[in-house]
């Protein structure tokens, strides 16, 4: 790919001009953004040339891969025909009926309704709104607290962030929305007591859950809200006890269950949704990222028959929706990645193939001097790094090693996120045994020149 893009003067005008998301814009425009200029599969190129395997596709979110030219002709084709409508005024479009209905087919089982938006943002503030007007429909007003967990993230606007448990993020909101409890998240290597099976712990932090609902009373609970795999929060996986007992704590006391599956959604555990794999039954779910595989922004709300026929069943507007819900090109652009995904066997693939292939890949990892646990699911993967392999302490000042270890991935051309000490890869489902070749040279590499900075940490 030819590079018609000066990097000085991309860095010097973003610099200029450009506010980043999630960024300390001091530091950064003393450093200069890398500046992406490309994608093809798995890979993407900077403007200087060099093609770097993206481990975390992109954002969690380019599940087919850079550069398919039937998602570029299909949003090509729809400008064409109708580049936009709005559905406000007792109106809709064809393919936003043709992905509703597709979505309702590979969505979990009483699922049939979406709700869309353009962000996971917007579709976790739907979902607020939608579960509190649901209690009120049915006559309980009272039922206005959601309850979370610690380190959850459900997006950046007041009212997600609110909901979501980043106590960084709370600091900065001035306050959080009133409304939303937080209880610990089953994380078994950083919150298990000592001798504490997997299984064990499992049940301790669901019952967190119920003690959550006792605690500020049963009538007073809208949901529960939970990320089948916590993403953001550092890529921590439940143990095998905790869903079915989460699962039977909302039933008992009637509260709804809403899933935000802005990252599993869309194959990345092996099948659609992280309901499926889980067993769960949620009322609600959240996607975005995926659907689209990041070509174009697109998110959604899937509402259960419970929800949705009270809402169907009530004369009254709910009043709320977004201008480009149900966009006709991001519509027709998910409904060919849905297309992609189906053909390859993508899903499938993730559950027989790259799954296993991944966990393999990281396996080979978790006896390096650096590396305290590694664990995955699916395309999804960690690296946590200690300072002490055999009591897991952490380095001091977290977050210092983890930033260490991902600007060498940065530069050795393999991305993981470091989120604190914890090193995380999604990779496109398109990953070929070639592409795990390539990775794992990287991350063998990357560890030692991470071991060789902080060797004088570790415990002897």
């Amino acid at each position: 790919m030819s590079n018609k893009y000066s990097t000085a003067r991309m860095q010097e005008l973003d610099a200029k001009h450009h506010l980043h998301p999630f960024s300390n814009h001091k530091s950064l425009r003393a450093a200069g953004s890398r500046v992406i200029v490309g994608g093809e599969g798995a890979h993407f190129i900077d403007s200087e040339g060099k093609r770097v395997l993206d481990g975390m596709s992109g954002l969690w979110t380019t599940n087919v891969g850079y550069g398919r030219e039937e998602l570029a002709k299909a949003a090509y084709d729809q400008m064409l025909e109708l580049p936009y409508y709005n559905t406000f005024f007792q109106t809709t479009h064809p393919r936003v009926v043709e992905l509703s209905e597709k979505l309702s087919q590979i969505a979990p089982a009483g699922i049939r309704q979406v709700f869309y938006g353009s962000s996971g943002s917007e579709s976790n503030d739907t979902a607020v709104r939608m579960i509190r007007h649901y209690w009120v429909i049915k006559g309980e007003p009272k039922r206005r607290i959601i309850i979370s967990r610690r380190n959850a993230y459900h997006g950046s606007t007041i009212t997600a962030a609110s909901m979501g448990g980043m106590a960084l993020m709370h600091s900065q909101l001035y306050p959080p929305y009133e409304g939303f409890r937080h209880v610990m998240e089953p994380y078994w290597y950083g919150n298990s007591e000592q001798g504490e099976t997997p299984e064990e712990f499992g049940l301790r932090a669901a019952k967190a859950v119920e003690d959550e609902i006792l605690a500020v009373g049963p009538e007073n609970v809208a949901a529960f809200v939970g990320e089948p795999v916590m993403g953001a929060g550092g890529l921590k996986i439940a143990p095998s006890t905790y869903w079915p007992a989460v699962q039977k704590i909302v039933e008992k006391y009637g509260i709804l269950f809403l899933h935000d599956e802005v990252i599993t959604g869309f194959g990345r555990t092996g099948k659609w949704f992280a309901a499926d794999y889980y067993g769960t039954k949620p009322d609600l779910v959240t996607f975005a990222k995926a659907a689209t595989s990041g070509y174009i922004p697109l998110s959604g709300l899937l509402v259960g028959d419970r929800v949705a026929n009270a809402f169907a069943e009530h004369d009254d507007e709910f009043y709320h929706g977004y201008t480009y819900a149900g966009h006709p090109v991001a519509c027709a652009v998910a409904l060919k990645n849905i297309e992609i995904m189906e053909r390859e066997r993508l899903v499938e693939k993730v559950n027989d193939v790259t799954g296993p292939a991944l966990a393999r890949m990281l396996g080979k990892f978790k006896d390096h001097p650096l590396v305290g646990e590694v664990r995955s699911i699916g395309m999804l993967g960690a690296i946590e790094l200690v300072a002490d392999k055999r009591t897991r302490r952490r380095f001091d000042d977290p977050g210092r090693v983890g930033t260490i270890c991902r600007n060498h991935f940065s530069r050795e051309g393999y991305i993981m996120r470091a989120i604190g000490d914890t090193m995380v890869t999604a990779p496109p489902l398109i990953f070929t045994e070639e592409h795990f070749a390539e990775a794992e040279r990287v991350i063998a590499k990357v560890l030692d020149l991470t071991l060789n900075d902080v060797a004088g940490e570790l415990a002897a």
